[in-house]
């Protein structure tokens, strides 16, 4: 099955020849303030520029930036943490403000885009830089989060590996990454029809499947 990595080879040759923004934002930390009540939610399920359009869409969402979580090195660059050994995995942090959403409809969402019993791979990404985890970062989204977990488990009747785990430090990949599935439309589709990734999500969760 072709990996990320080599259906960009495969089709993304013109990008490929463009400059790249290669800044990155600062490091988030896992107890980040935000102003005006505003909440963060961290989410991994396999490449991040698939996961940001279905948080993007809801009402609510502040802001969804993709990078990197759950590793040890600091400041990890795309490039390092696609060859496996940083110990990251790609991630996206949301922005959203709890008045007008839930973090359980987050968490929701978050399950309808994933393969939850696949482990360290999503679709054709394989490796432990693709696993997938619900990161929570305070006592009540892990109320939320356990929940919704037992929910899943029910429904699938399945192994479920997605760990729940307590949110560390969230690095955001570099610009170009960011909002990638609207800043290269044609790549972006491409890469993902060649995923099955929509295929497999109707298999698992029907119309519930979003994207």
């Amino acid at each position: 099955m072709l990996t990320r990595a080599l259906i960009a080879l495969a089709l993304v040759f013109p990008v490929a020849c463009q400059a790249k923004d290669l800044t990155q934002a600062p490091p988030v930390p896992p107890d980040a303030k935000l102003e005006g009540g505003l909440q963060l939610a961290t989410f991994a399920g396999g490449c991040f520029w698939c996961m940001e359009g279905p948080f993007e869409k809801l009402d609510g969402v502040i802001a969804v930036v993709s990078g990197f979580t759950d590793g040890p090195e600091p400041n990890p660059t795309y490039s390092q943490v696609s060859s496996g050994t940083t110990g990251h995995t790609e991630a996206i942090q949301v922005t959203f403000d709890p008045k007008k959403i839930s973090y359980e409809k987050l968490v929701e969402t978050f399950w309808h885009n994933i393969d939850p019993p696949v482990e360290n791979r999503q679709f054709c990404d394989g490796g432990t830089q693709y696993r997938t985890g619900l990161f929570v970062h305070d006592a009540a989204q892990r109320v939320v989060a356990e929940a919704s977990l037992a929910k899943v488990k029910a429904r699938l009747k399945a192994p479920i590996v997605t760990p729940i785990k307590a949110a560390t430090t969230f690095y955001p990949a570099e610009n170009y990454h960011q909002d990638f599935y609207k800043t290269n439309p044609d790549h972006y589709q491409r890469y993902r029809l060649g995923c099955g990734r929509d295929a497999r999500l109707r298999e698992i969760w029907g119309e519930a499947a979003s994207h």
